[in-house]
């Protein structure tokens, strides 16, 4: 039975299920699927299916009216690690770094539409004509983008970032390559001495990865608040945690929180550390402030490709949000920040630690950047970047804070 065939049963098994519901009561999963098994066994006589036909058709219409339609198997499959649906019959995946198209698609335009609709409701946003982007989440903490019509031209759009099903620790990165056991020791002690970490990277470069795997040096002791747009941090090993994330305006343009109003709201929570998920724009200011004002320890990330033109992004977006001189925005960007790191994903497809750079303070006005670890790109072995994360020889020059802690680097 060819691809168009099965597609006509699914959209049948689905209809006359949807059809004998009872709207009084919203069904479970298995009273779903055992309606669903009853049709395609009354339908399989008709059609004469064979019984991997029969399962095929059983699992597509059962994730078309509560999963994510097509979509599903590759939300399963853990090999796939981003979902790309630039319109109803083009999807593109990434596996291994590499994106490829598949051969298959939605049977319609409004058949992709309520799979964005029914993602976004769960996690409270609207997403329409009027509002045609928004930023969600799926249960797991995948992150999900959606852009519609007018706006998106070929039609619905949605791109979806998987996360692994497990949190990926230091010693995991270790294992990938990503970074060295002497750079995860240094940075164990930074975290725990509680130096302010910003962490940088372009898009897909593995920043939330890495702060999850930072988090792991954090004293299980303490109160932890994150704040994001959307919740994607996966911080398993706190108790004492806060979890808030922002919303967005409703249809009359009213309730709004921003990222800025939770940074000033999580300062009256008694926090001991501050993770901000991601730094846009300008909550930037109210970012610096905290960790200018006792909050230590503090994490966050932010768009960048290198660790100066982070710096640089730093300053644009605290002026989005006050008018102040460079040089009192770049004083206070020396005193908060104590390292910056960046991070990117490489021409093969990995994800490294390019650069973890201590900030010193401002020499004739610039901020000054003491490089600790680089690196070193070695060759090409078929197409595998070669190279590792060496030591610069340079000696961390702020050890007030690991001092304080009873915690001595390693030079």
């Amino acid at each position: 039975m060819d691809y168009d065939a099965i597609e006509n049963i699914v959209k049948a098994v689905r209809d006359e299920a949807g059809a004998q519901l009872n709207l009084g009561k919203d069904p479970d999963d298995e009273e779903i699927k055992e309606l669903i098994t009853r049709i395609v066994i009354e339908k399989g006589k008709q059609y004469f299916l064979s019984l991997a036909v029969k399962k095929h058709i059983i699992t597509k219409a059962f994730n078309s009216m509560r999963r994510l339609d097509v979509l599903q198997p590759l939300l399963e499959d853990e090999t796939v690690t981003e979902i790309m649906v630039n319109a109803p019959d083009e999807i593109f995946i990434e596996r291994d770094g590499k994106t490829s198209k598949l051969d298959i698609k939605f049977e319609s335009s409004d058949r992709l539409l309520n799979v964005i609709q029914s993602v976004v409701s769960k996690v409270n946003r609207v997403v329409n004509e009027a509002v045609p982007v928004v930023d969600a989440r799926l249960h797991d903490g995948s992150r999900v983008n959606v852009v519609l019509p007018p706006v998106a031209l070929k039609g619905p759009t949605i791109t979806i970032r998987k996360f692994a099903k497990s949190t990926l620790t230091m010693n995991d990165l270790i294992r990938y390559d990503s970074l060295t056991k002497e750079a995860v020791d240094f940075l164990d002690k930074a975290v725990r001495a509680k130096y302010n970490i910003f962490v940088c990277g372009g898009t897909g470069s593995g920043k939330t990865t890495f702060l999850n795997a930072l988090s792991f040096s954090i004293p299980d002791n303490e109160r932890v608040i994150t704040i994001e747009d959307s919740a994607e941090l996966q911080i398993k090993n706190i108790k004492n945690l806060v979890s808030l994330e922002t919303r967005n305006p409703n249809t009359e343009g009213r309730g709004e929180i921003t990222v800025r109003d939770l940074i000033k709201t999580s300062l009256r929570m008694r926090p001991d550390r501050i993770i901000v998920g991601e730094v846009r724009g300008a909550e930037a200011l109210d970012m610096l402030q905290a960790m200018n004002t006792g909050h230590d320890g503090s994490l966050s990330t932010g768009h960048a490709n290198t660790t100066r033109d982070m710096l640089s992004r730093i300053e644009t977006m605290v002026l989005s949000a006050a008018n102040l001189p460079v040089e009192v925005i770049r004083k206070n960007i020396s005193a908060a920040l104590d390292l910056i790191i960046h991070v990117a994903r490489l021409r093969d497809g990995s994800r490294k630690v390019l650069e973890i750079s201590e900030i010193t303070g401002i020499q004739n006005g610039e901020i000054v950047l003491n490089t600790l670890f680089k690196f070193e790109e070695c060759g090409d072995d078929n197409g595998k970047v070669l190279g590792k994360l060496k030591k610069t020889g340079n000696k961390i020059i702020n050890i007030l804070k690991s001092g304080m802690a009873g915690i001595k680097f390693e030079n």
